[in-house]
Formats: C-alpha cells, sequence, structure tokens
C-alpha cells in the first residue's frame, strides 16, 4: 500500500504539470453554447438525482447544447433525458482500444465554453483528468469533498469546496447543484426526469392487460430487490402486505426487477405464480412507462426508487441505513418510511396504514 500511495503521489505531480489550469472564477457566465459534464463514476440513482443539474443549466442557458459522458454502470438513467444532447459511454475497459480512443478523442475535443465535474459521495480522478483534457475554456471542479482535498484540484480553474456537513439534511438533487450555485445557476424543480415515447407506453399497456383482473380496483408495483443487502425489506413481509391489501380491495399487481434480483422474484412466482406481472429486465424509459401506468408503487431504497420519482405516481419508498432525507424521491406523493439502520424494523402495519393513508387521500379506487 505505501508504494501505490507513493506511485499514485508520483503521477499526480506529473499530471500537475502538465494538466494544471490557472484559477479563474467569474461571478456569472453571460453567454454558455456547449457544456460538458461528467459524471462517468457514479451509480444509476445518483446519476439520475443529476437531473436538477442539467434543468437549471437548461434553465438558465435555453440554448445551449449538454454533453453527458457517464459509463456502462449509469447510463441508462438518462436515456431519453431531454436535457440531454449527447451522450458518450465512458467505458475505461476499452481505453486501450483504438476505435474508443478515437471517440473519446473527438468529444474532448470539441470547443466547449464550460466543463463541469459535479461530486456528491466521492471525487473521481477520472471524471478530473477527463476535465483536464477537454477543450473547454472553463472548467469547474471539486476543490474538496466533506473536508477532504481532492488532490486533483488543480486541473479545475474554478475550484468549489463541496460539504455535505453543512447541509446533512439536503437532498442529493439538491446538493449537486452547489457545484454551479456560486455562478447564479439554479433551479426550483429538483425533480429526477426520465421521458418514454409510446412505445413505451404501449409495451406498459400491453404488460398490464396480460395477468389480472381487467378492470381491477387499484394496480400496484413492487420492487423487493436492491442492489444493498441492508437495504432489502424482507421478502416474506413485501408478502404479508399484498395478502393484506389483497383482502380488502381486486388488486392487479406486478413486480419490476433484473436477472439480479432472481432470488427475490423467484420467491415471489412460488407464492403468487400467474397472479402477478412480471416487468423484469426492461429498459429504464419502459419501467418509467409503467409506473406511470399504476396507482401506487412500493420500493426499496434503490435504483428503481428514482425511476418512480420521475413520474407522479404516488409512492412508498422503504429505507434502511440511508438518510431518506437526502436521497427519497420529492414531491407531494412521495413517501418514504424508515424506523432505524436495520429496514427490517419497519412492519408490515407501517406499511400497511401509509398505504391506507395515501388512498384516502391520493387514490380514488376504481369501482
Amino acid at each position: 500500500m505505501p508504494s501505490y500511495n507513493l506511485i499514485k503521489r508520483s503521477v499526480s505531480k506529473i499530471l500537475e504539470k502538465y494538466l494544471s489550469s490557472e484559477i479563474f472564477t467569474p461571478k456569472s457566465f453571460n453567454k454558455l453554447g456547449n457544456i460538458l459534464i461528467i459524471r462517468q463514476h457514479n451509480q444509476f440513482g445518483d446519476l439520475l438525482a443529476s437531473a436538477s443539474l442539467f434543468r437549471a443549466i437548461k434553465e438558465n442557458y435555453p440554448c445551449c447544447r449538454i454533453t453527458l459522458i457517464a459509463s456502462p454502470e449509469n447510463y441508462y438513467a438518462v436515456t431519453q433525458n431531454k436535457f440531454i444532447d449527447e451522450l458518450f459511454i465512458f467505458d475505461k475497459h476499452k481505453i486501450l482500444l483504438v476505435h474508443f480512443l478515437s471517440g473519446l478523442k473527438k468529444v474532448l475535443k470539441k470547443k466547449y465554453d464550460l466543463t463541469i465535474v459535479p461530486a456528491t459521495v466521492s471525487i473521481s480522478s477520472t471524471s478530473c483528468i477527463l476535465a483536464a483534457l477537454s477543450n473547454s475554456q472553463i472548467k469547474i471542479g471539486p476543490n474538496s469533498l466533506n473536508g477532504n482535498k481532492n488532490n486533483y484540484a488543480y486541473m479545475f480553474n474554478c475550484r468549489i469546496d463541496l460539504d455535505w456537513r453543512k447541509y446533512p439534511d439536503a437532498h442529493v438533487s439538491d446538493f449537486i447543484l452547489e457545484i454551479i450555485r456560486p455562478f447564479g445557476i439554479k433551479t426550483k424543480n429538483y425533480n429526477s426526469s426520465i421521458s418514454f415515447n409510446n412505445a413505451d407506453g404501449k409495451s406498459a399497456h400491453d404488460f398490464l392487460n396480460s395477468f389480472g383482473p381487467l378492470k381491477p380496483k387499484l394496480t400496484i408495483g413492487f420492487h423487493v430487490g436492491a442492489g444493498k443487502l441492508p437495504n432489502k425489506w424482507p421478502i416474506f413481509k413485501f408478502i404479508e402486505l399484498i395478502e393484506r391489501i389483497r383482502s380488502e380491495y381486486s388488486l392487479k399487481f406486478y413486480f419490476t426487477g433484473s436477472s439480479a434480483d432472481k432470488i427475490e422474484i423467484n420467491i415471489i412466482r412460488k407464492q403468487f405464480g400467474d397472479e402477478s406481472g412480471y416487468f423484469l429486465n426492461r429498459t429504464i424509459p419502459e419501467v418509467a412507462a409503467i409506473i406511470s401506468n399504476s396507482d401506487l408503487f412500493i420500493t426499496n431504497d434503490t435504483g428503481v426508487m428514482h425511476v418512480a420519482g420521475s413520474v407522479e405516481t404516488p409512492q412508498i419508498s422503504l429505507f434502511g441505513p440511508t438518510n431518506p432525507f437526502n436521497w427519497a424521491p420529492v414531491g407531494p406523493t412521495k413517501y418514504f418510511l424508515r424506523k432505524s439502520d436495520f429496514i427490517d424494523d419497519i412492519s408490515v402495519e407501517d406499511v400497511f396504514s401509509l398505504f391506507n393513508y395515501i388512498i384516502e387521500n391520493h387514490i380514488k379506487p376504481n369501482d
């Protein structure tokens, strides 16, 4: 480990010699045409929550063109995103391929008025280096995050100190704007944004007509998986909750998921069989479309939670160790439950009570 840190510091010194930028911090920008945003290291939910950043820029500079560099792990969060004009997927495993390098060089060498590297959970050294290599007049990036110095801050003209400790309950879609707020770029709309087309809508409609009652009183979607084990509400509690709801309503219910949720989905299949639907391994716009056609969506704290947050459908999000004030979807029909760091502490009764509240205040079941 000491030798690795020594090599890392040596590389940083070499990069500093060739990639340093002179500090220049304007109070505002009169006009912005081409803008490059680099957010290739975070997960799906982080990128989806970046919609407020894209929206703020477009609201303040409606004629600008935004190019985004994302990763194979998160780019699908912005497919069909109305704020993104061009998307480049940075795949580090292809870095030695001539075709990939040619494409990357083409993107970086375009003339940009501004390059931005946002940071919320961590600072990406790769993103900083890509920004330094971009053909941009001004480069904005983190000087530090939560008191931890960015060793590559010298690559930016505008170096911003980001400190979530000052606002411990700030929502991620609000905090991400800290990188551009010093320049007067802001928005009042913090919602996620996912667009879906007629084909996505038809896919959702056909799916909902393929199972369950034709005219149910309620249509409810569930996401029972999660990328992290501490974020998974016990599957037997989901089953008990569904049985309680079915005891009172004619119910059409389905489950979203992917191959990563195979264990949970198999348990659900054994319990409900063909009585429920399984909307699996679909595109993000398709998932947004199916949720928008539902009366309610109940989900663990995971990426699909943010997809549901992008549509107006009432929603219950279940939290364990994560701070919901930072990450839960925002909006008048978006609710969350958290009892402690252990998601198991949320009872079926807790969710069922909130379900009844939402039914009474936001949903009129079909006759």
